[in-house]
Order: C-alpha cells, then sequence, then structure tokens
C-alpha cells in the first residue's frame, strides 16, 4: 500500500520544516503518520508565553494533549493507563503541588471498509475527475460524527476530502484553494453519478 504512494522525501521534509525524520524510508514514515498511535502537545495554559524573559511562576498550569488511537485501542483503557502514567511520574517528583489528569473527550477509532460499494465508486469518480487512482490512507484527523454515524445507523461513512495539506483546517485562518474547490465540485458530481449506477 505504502510503497505505490508517490511522496518526495525532500520536498515533504522541507514543508514540515525539519532537519531530518525519525525514519528513513517513505514507507515507515507514512506508517508513523496514518497507522500508529500518536502522541500530540497542543496547549499549555497559564504559563507566560508572551516574548521576553518573565520570571513569574503561575499559580496553576493547564497542559493539553491528544492521543491518536487506532484500531485495537479501547478509549477507557488508554484513559486509565495515561493516568496511572502520569500520577506515578508525578509522585516520583515528590512535589508538594497538586496535579490533575482529566478527559474532556474520547473516542474510539474509527477505520472504514475501502472495499465497499461507496469507496469504489468514489475511486472510480476520482479516476474520472484526477485521471489518476486515489491513495486510500488513514488520516489521524478528529472527527467524532464518522464512528457514530456508522454505529447508530449500521452504513457504511466515507470522508471524501477536498482541501489541500496547507489549508490550515479548523484554524482560524482556514480556506480552500480555488482549484480544490472547482475540481472538489467535478469531484462529488462525478461520485453521485456513480453512486447513481449502483441503485
Amino acid at each position: 500500500m505504502y510503497e505505490a504512494i508517490d511522496l518526495d522525501l525532500e520536498e515533504y521534509r522541507n514543508s514540515v520544516q525539519v532537519k531530518r525524520f525519525l525514519f528513513d524510508t517513505k514507507e515507515e514514515i507514512l506508517m508513523h503518520l496514518w497507522r500508529y498511535p500518536s502522541l500530540s502537545i497542543h496547549g499549555i495554559e497559564g504559563a507566560f508565553d508572551e516574548p521576553g524573559a518573565k520570571t513569574v511562576i503561575p499559580g496553576q498550569v493547564i497542559g493539553k494533549f491528544s492521543i491518536r488511537l487506532v484500531p485495537h485501542m479501547n478509549t477507557s483503557v488508554v484513559e486509565k493507563q495515561v493516568k496511572q502514567h502520569l500520577e506515578y511520574i508525578f509522585s516520583k517528583r515528590n512535589s508538594s503541588n497538586q496535579m490533575a489528569v482529566s478527559m474532556t473527550l474520547g473516542l474510539q477509532p474509527w477505520i472504514a471498509n475501502i472495499k465497499d460499494k461507496q469507496y469504489l465508486a468514489a475511486k472510480r469518480a476520482i479516476k474520472t475527475v484526477f485521471g489518476t487512482e486515489p491513495d486510500m490512507i488513514r488520516d489521524g484527523s478528529t472527527i467524532p460524527i464518522a464512528r457514530i454515524f456508522q454505529d447508530t445507523i449500521q452504513k457504511s461513512v466515507m470522508m471524501l476530502p477536498l482541501g489541500a495539506v496547507d489549508d490550515g483546517e479548523h484554524s482560524q485562518n482556514e480556506k480552500i484553494n480555488r482549484w480544490n474547490y472547482i475540481e472538489g465540485s467535478k469531484l462529488f458530481a462525478a461520485f453521485l453519478l456513480e453512486m447513481a449506477k449502483l441503485h
């Protein structure tokens, strides 16, 4: 699966602004991006974060992180293990401070059946519009409704993204390129035509 994906490692390294990757091959890099669990630290509240060298010690600091789960991982088990580990590490510090660990959102991992008829229809639509076979990847985005829909209605759910890697999804300056919008509209039309052929 990963061997067929066209990825220029040097171009990718420059775009993510790193000196070197943790892994040597394209396949290893893509598997760690799309297939394996990951930890992302994405927020620290309460600590001084302006330019300068302020020496005030805050009364409270909140750290935020996410753990991307993959199939066969259980949200409750991971939550328990993370809490136990953080509490163990904190107890070794013999600090007079207090620490509380809580999970604000926990979602079971979602994976789709890419042999489902709507995925096959989407592949044909992509081939029609873009003239190439799609790369069937696993993306680490957190879109809770996908799993909820699939579990509730017992039907296949599909993500058909139109954006580019630099769209800044979920950010204040989220965008979609004109080309992606126009070609994406064609893709949706082609997809609906392919789905209509199934019924």
